[in-house]
């Protein structure tokens, strides 16, 4: 798995609000839950925080409807920790045929949950950090100043853009990563207070157009202003937000091959 830093950590792509059942709840309420829920066909069982064990959809098909969770779910169970790394939890998944695993800290509580999905996210993921340290480096020795970089929650409605325009191909992709929570964050560089969307132009575009108000960014922090080059391309290509973003027809994707423009090369 080459497309993630190998020092990525389940912490990074785990799904830290995890729905959860009761061991006292009962087999059909969850089964309720699960038939009125396209996102979940199985939770884990906790008490409180602590995970006591993992209610599948096979584990009730069998069971009377009033019966406890805690008579059917699975206890033998295969959890991750927050700092093991993401291909490891990758081989854990596949070796096992498990879908989920839920993610404890040193205590045993449940502090999240970490899907196939999760995993893929993880290995078609562009803005990792290491990616993000290496922007980082770049700027500071550019600049010669000392920069610091978060991960927070970013409002799109404050995004400066610094790409003109994006591809409806990808675009449309993008919104079926966002549909399906596969979307990895932006990099985004905070000039002191002006937001610079450094990475993540289609993300940001489908987000807007699914109505989605604010995304996951890593964010480099600039406390004092400083002269960057794509401030000054976004200004001379009179970029000031999304709405300023062209969307291209995909047949005009330059890694997009049509029959019609094969033919059309080879006269």
């Amino acid at each position: 798995m080459n497309g993630v830093g190998t020092n990525a950590q389940v912490g990074d792509y785990m799904t830290r609000d995890v729905v959860t059942v009761s061991p006292d709840a009962t087999v059909g309420d969850v089964a309720t839950r699960i038939a009125e829920c396209e996102e979940h066909n199985g939770f884990p069982v906790c008490d409180r925080r602590r995970v006591e064990g993992f209610v599948s959809a096979r584990d009730l098909l069998l069971a009377d409807d009033d019966a406890p969770i805690f008579t059917v779910m699975t206890t033998d169970l295969i959890v991750a920790h927050p700092e093991m790394k993401v291909n490891d939890a990758a081989r854990v998944i596949l070796r096992s045929g498990i879908q989920k695993l839920p993610v404890v800290d040193d205590a045993g509580n449940l502090v999240g949950i970490i899907a196939n999905a999760d995993v893929i996210r993880s290995q078609i993921e562009r803005a990792t950090p290491e990616k993000v340290g290496k922007l980082v480096r770049t700027l500071e020795n550019i600049h010669g100043i000392s920069l610091r970089q978060e991960r927070r929650t970013v409002p799109l409605g404050e995004l400066v853009p610094t790409q003109g325009r994006v591809y409806a191909d990808e675009l449309e992709g993008r919104r079926y990563e966002l549909d399906r929570g596969l979307a990895e964050p932006l990099v985004v560089i905070d000039n002191a207070g002006s937001l610079l969307l450094a990475d993540g132009h289609h993300r940001v575009l489908a987000a807007d157009r699914l109505a989605i108000e604010e995304m996951e960014a890593y964010v480099i922090v600039i406390d004092e202003p400083i002269d960057l080059g794509m401030a000054r391309t976004a200004a001379k290509e009179g970029l000031e937000g999304l709405a300023d973003i062209e969307v291209v027809d995909y047949a005009r994707h330059p890694l997009v091959e049509t029959i019609e423009r094969l033919q059309e090369d080879a006269v």
